[in-house]
């Protein structure tokens, strides 16, 4: 199997040295008793295997294809806190989340344990999305659960002598360079006709004051938890389906944070779906991505113009190839400022990010080979600045997932000049789900 990285995987990569922002996702399993010790340390000894027993070893060239190498087994040593009280859990899961990681040095994720005073208990993970993606970090999660080990066969660590690797990383780019050009010409072509549709790339100049503000932020993150039958049942009432209930969900509460379009009103849902090819994929991102504009007018009692729109967006997608997939051999050419202005002219901003994991197998949520009587997945930043944030126009990140009686919607929000407190997000999140019928428990 081949240890060069997708160009995705590159992108992903580029984007982090580009901005020092890095995008990981935690995973957070709430026991209501002690956890098996024994399971938890066959868990943290069995995921770091696969795609998850890994790290990225940047290019010997400047313009070079990155590679995998070998990272096998407990990628940090597994921290148990002392005990604390369950009024804190809410504080330990972002300490959690704002430790160091780094998919080239290491560690590219890190598992701890909270023991609290009730007897209950909490389990964290947080993996580098340079690493793994929604889904394969689920599939890793399973995996160690089961005792699956996985093994691509990566080689260790710097194990090629420096002139081997120039050599080997020089026929790479001389066999990508046909394809490159041929993609720097539709890049080029894509960008202008984004430059001219995005009215906020027409606005986007110098940065304001508040602009360069680099005061670090970590952003307000809560997850709410939704009996699946009340969730299917108001999905039927509304004339939509489990999906589309997350996309409504996610439009009306973008609504709420002052991300509708003023042109229209309408929210533009960046939506993710896999594109990972089995179990033997080694992309760490393998993923599309669908924009599809939702009218948030409607969604409280009539979820069908919402249902159908995403339903158009995804089946399009899955039939063509996504034009922003298709600019990716560029990547390993394109200047980290550069990088930056092009990723903000075909995204855009003021869009909101939604990912939907479905249905999870119930080994998911046995963190200690045990059922956690709560999950939650958060789409976690570092090195966020306040003046980044400011800039881009806020920022809102929707993620769910299923098991058994439970789905977990899980929110990172930030709106300008909001409170942006934790507590602030997590009353927007409670309103957004009575506007649409539901109650939800909020971690």
């Amino acid at each position: 199997m081949s240890d060069v990285l997708a160009y995705i995987d590159q992108a992903t990569f580029f984007s982090l040295r580009a901005s020092g922002r890095a995008q990981l996702i935690q995973y957070v399993w709430l026991y209501d008793r002690p956890v098996d010790m024994a399971g938890v340390e066959r868990f943290h000894q069995n995921f770091g295997h696969g795609l998850a027993g890994r790290l990225i070893e940047p290019s010997a060239l400047p313009f070079g294809r990155h590679r995998w190498v070998a990272a096998k087994g407990p990628a940090a040593p597994l921290d148990v806190a002392e005990i604390r009280s369950p009024s804190d859990l809410g504080a330990w899961i972002e300490e959690r989340s704002q430790l160091r990681i780094d998919p080239v040095r290491g560690p590219g994720w890190h598992l701890g344990v909270l023991p609290m005073t009730d007897g209950a208990t909490a389990v964290s993970l947080v993996v580098s999305h340079c690493l793994l993606d929604g889904g394969a970090s689920v599939r890793a999660i399973i995996d160690a659960v089961n005792g699956n080990l996985r093994d691509f066969g990566y080689r260790p660590p710097r194990s090629r002598t420096k002139l081997a690797a120039l050599a080997s990383d020089g026929r790479q780019v001389i066999r990508d360079l046909p394809e490159a050009a041929r993609t720097a010409v539709m890049a080029a072509k894509l960008i202008h006709r984004s430059r001219s549709a995005n009215s906020s790339a027409e606005m986007s100049g110098p940065p304001s004051a508040a602009h360069r503000n680099v005061d670090p932020v970590v952003l307000p993150a809560v997850s709410a938890l939704v009996d699946t039958c009340d969730w299917d049942r108001r999905a039927g009432d509304l004339g939509g389906t489990t999906y589309s209930m997350l996309s409504g969900f996610a439009a009306l509460l973008g609504e709420r944070l002052g991300r509708a379009r003023p042109a229209d009103g309408a929210v533009r849902l960046l939506i993710a779906i896999s594109d990972r090819a089995g179990d033997a994929d080694q992309r760490g991102n393998a993923m599309k991505i669908a924009s599809v504009p939702v009218d948030p007018a409607p969604l409280k009692t009539d979820l069908t113009a919402a249902r159908s729109e995403v339903r158009e967006a995804l089946t399009a997608l899955r039939g063509k190839v996504d034009e922003k997939h298709a600019l990716l051999p560029i990547t390993p050419f394109i200047p980290a400022r550069a990088f930056r202005q092009a990723s903000a002219l075909l995204f855009g901003e003021l869009a909101v990010s939604c990912s939907n994991l479905g249905q999870l197998a119930p080994e998911f949520v046995r963190a200690d080979g045990t059922d956690a009587a709560f999950f939650a997945i958060r789409p976690i930043d570092q090195g966020v600045t306040r003046g980044a944030l400011e800039q881009a126009g806020g920022q809102l990140v929707v993620v769910a997932g299923r098991v058994a009686e439970t789905i977990s919607i899980s929110v990172v929000g930030y709106e300008v000049g909001a409170d942006n407190s934790r507590e602030w997000l997590a009353d927007n999140v409670v309103q957004t789900l009575t506007d649409l019928g539901l109650k939800g428990t909020i971690i």
